[in-house]
């Protein structure tokens, strides 16, 4: 596999428009039927409206793309099959949970979730609530799912400007890096007392990055590839 390629960028430029997507129409039984085994393995998944992308550009510190809306369905499909559609990306907003001390914060995936037992920074599928007018707001997804997934709130951080696109395979991961004022330890305690107030909590374990020997592989190449750019630059 080709390695990641991570583009900076200071503004991230994602329309939605309503397209049609071929795959999810011609293969919308097989589909179906594809949904219904993986509900079988872990019946907490739904099938939600989510949106993927087309069109990727990095230009000169920009990124332009265009995104359709779709079903969770038809991309667990369409990912698990082996992309049968190259002129589609996977593409995300994660908060890079940087703490005081220099430790990278991640989560492990409740065994209930879709990608149960992967580990890597909050983040999720773009969906209908990340929509303004006909615009992607990957920086308010971002908020969201870190208040989702950790219980931090935009005024228990300091989110840098730029973005670190990591280009991996069909997966392109916008990342921001999210600086905590607390040290490693005591935002793991934080954010692991909210999830022991949660009936169902999507992460089932909260792990610090301090260095590349705590990088294992329950963690996306793309994860990992940013992770150690951020240490290679210290």
């Amino acid at each position: 596999m080709t390695s990641p390629i991570i583009h900076r960028v200071t503004t991230l430029d994602l329309a939605v428009r309503p397209i049609v997507w071929p795959f999810a129409e011609v293969r919308r039984a097989e589909i179906a039927a594809h949904f219904a085994e993986k509900q079988r393995e872990r019946p907490k998944i739904w099938n939600g409206r989510v949106l993927l992308g087309r069109d990727p550009v990095f230009t000169d510190g920009h990124f332009t793309a265009t995104y359709f809306e779709t079903d969770f369905a038809s991309f667990l499909a369409w990912r698990d099959w082996g992309i049968p559609d190259k002129a589609v990306f996977n593409g995300f907003g994660m908060g890079a949970l940087r703490t005081s001390d220099g430790a990278f914060v991640m989560g492990e995936m409740a065994q209930h979730t879709a990608n149960g037992g992967r580990i890597y920074f909050p983040s999720g599928t773009p969906d209908l609530d990340d929509v303004r007018g006909d615009t992607l707001d990957i920086s308010g997804s971002v908020v969201r799912e870190l208040e989702e997934e950790t219980g931090l709130t935009a005024a228990d951080y300091r989110a840098e400007p730029d973005w670190h696109c990591v280009v991996s395979g069909p997966t392109i991961a916008m990342m921001q890096i999210i600086n905590l004022d607390m040290p490693g330890d005591v935002a793991r305690a934080r954010i692991e007392a909210n999830l022991a107030r949660e009936a169902e909590p999507e992460l089932s374990a909260i792990h610090l990055v301090h260095g590349m020997s705590d990088l294992t592989p329950s963690m996306p190449r793309f994860v990992t590839a940013f992770v150690e750019q951020q240490f290679a630059s210290r």
